[in-house]
């Protein structure tokens, strides 16, 4: 199993199981780890731009709480934390199972780094 570890700074931290939804799209982001970036917040959902842009895979119109998504038109990372759902359709990559908690707290720009995870 991969797991990715997101830390918001001064906030906590969570763990992500990456599952089998989307695995090239995980592939490619777990490769890239570390990353760093600022947090932005929309309705339950914290996301950040990455560098780097992926094609869609299997896109999903919908998420559940604590689904990891990559969403393309904003090459963007998603941590749903509530009820809300996609802008449009997300690349699901794993879901937060630990930790969750945190990012109803998380504020616009807080700072954010993905890194490597274990169980």
């Amino acid at each position: 199993m991969t797991f990715i570890e997101i830390v918001v700074e001064g906030k906590g931290e969570s763990l992500v199981e990456i599952d089998d939804r989307n695995p090239r799209t995980a592939q490619e982001i777990c490769e890239r780890l570390p990353l760093e970036a600022r947090a932005q917040v929309w309705q339950e959902e914290v996301y950040f731009g990455l560098l780097f842009g992926l094609a869609d895979e299997n896109p999903s119109p919908r998420s559940e709480e604590g689904d990891v998504s990559y969403w393309t038109p904003g090459s963007a990372f998603c941590i749903f934390y509530g009820g809300s759902q996609p802008y449009s359709a997300v690349n699901h990559i794993g879901k937060v199972v630990r930790g969750l908690d945190i990012f109803p707290g998380v504020e616009e720009g807080d700072r954010i780094v993905l890194r490597r995870g274990e169980p």
